[in-house]
């Protein structure tokens, strides 16, 4: 385990779209979380040791908390850090300033990840957000001012939304990194009690705008809604996009871990944090055992999303599962169909293929089915 997230839960501010285990601050709970906190990260320190190479501070608005606990929430941390590491925070515009910037280095963050979501006040406000066009604009200056290796996130496609003019303002920023999402209606959020609609074809048109307008600003889509220049890509983001082993911190928090020596017939472990009163309270984490198998298959869907593709072969060597010759066939006709690249026994999804990913995953899962019922694939 080179990899930690650590969630933090609390927002100035609960947008309507979002399902995320986020809560506003209320007395003493920031104090009680950050006592939880440290007895959860000793603990699992002394089962994984480090040192890491990246960390990742989500949420929530990690830089909502005030100086004096940001500062606590770093003295919790017992790793080391590799030279080099990553080490990322999520952050609203509003919550940034030159001084906050400061203590964010001095505490050894190197990378922000800005909630910008739009550049337009009028979509700004139907999402909920507490900042405008300008604070938006300020915050990614300051950041960038301050040396931060800079990312934006942006919503693409929403009803009566510019979409162009918002990438081309992002392009223009000279950020390093640009996340491009378009908006999901989660059940049982304001947006789906509305009955908010979205529009699949504007939301396609979105992320082709995207591909270009941010080419030619120099930032590459390495995976199907992240963008960067060279060496700008989310080291810790590619650690679960490649299906790799993170440490999890927080309520709410998944992390995934390896095996037991004893674990016999499972890759890993996933362990899943409840939400905060119980996390608080120190009920333990849901722990689910991930077979070879389910493993290969998170790790075709997941690593399909990068550009980089998956290397089978590495995959059956992970899993001591022969995996290629039962997708051979669905891979070589997706590859007729110019939805899949394929080079020696590595595979990724073609730009014609990325639209209808889902169901190229799917296909190349309903390959795997007959594997189930060899004695390797039981």
């Amino acid at each position: 385990m080179r990899s930690l997230y650590v969630h933090v839960p609390f927002c100035p501010t609960l947008c309507p779209y979002c399902d995320f285990h986020v809560l506003r601050r209320y007395g003493g709970v920031v104090e009680a979380y950050l006592e939880r906190l440290a007895e959860e990260a000793a603990a699992l320190h002394a089962r994984f040791p480090g040192p890491l190479k990246t960390l990742y501070f989500g949420g929530g608005t990690p830089s909502f908390l005030r100086g004096h606990e940001l500062e606590r929430l770093f003295a919790a941390l017992p790793w080391r850090l590799e030279a080099g590491a990553e080490m990322t925070m999520e952050a609203n515009p509003g919550t940034l300033s030159p001084e906050r910037l400061a203590l964010l280095k001095h505490l050894g963050v190197n990378r922000l990840s800005i909630g910008v979501q739009s550049f337009q006040d009028s979509v700004l406000e139907s999402l909920g957000r507490a900042h405008g066009r300008k604070g938006a604009l300020r915050a990614v200056e300051m950041s960038l001012e301050a040396g931060f290796r800079t990312s934006i996130d942006l919503i693409l496609g929403l009803p009566g939304q510019d979409f162009e003019a918002d990438l081309r303002e992002a392009a223009a920023l000279e950020v390093g990194h640009v996340s491009a999402y378009t908006l999901q209606i989660e059940p049982g959020t304001p947006f789906e009690l509305r009955g908010i609609r979205l529009d699949e074809e504007l939301e396609a048109a979105a992320f082709e705008a995207a591909e270009e307008i941010l080419a030619r600003a120099g930032l590459s889509r390495y995976e199907i809604s992240n963008f960067a220049t060279p060496g700008q890509e989310s080291e810790h983001n590619r650690v679960y996009w490649r299906n790799g082993f993170w440490g999890a911190l927080g309520p709410a928090a998944t992390g995934h871990y390896p095996k037991g020596l004893e674990d016999h017939g499972v890759y890993s472990v996933r362990a899943t944090n409840p939400p905060l009163p119980r996390w608080l309270a120190g009920e333990p984490p849901q722990v689910e055992a991930v077979s070879p198998l389910e493993h290969a298959r998170e790790s075709l869907m997941l690593g399909l999303r990068l550009r980089e593709g998956v290397d089978v072969e590495a995959l059956e060597q992970r899993t001591g599962s022969e995996l290629w010759s039962w997708l051979e066939h669905a891979v070589e006709r997706l590859e007729t169909q110019g939805k899949l690249w394929r080079e020696g026994y590595r595979i990724g999804a073609t730009r014609a293929g990325l639209p209808t990913l889902h169901a190229v995953i799917l296909e190349l899962w309903e390959g795997l089915e007959p594997y189930l019922d060899t004695p390797s694939g039981r």
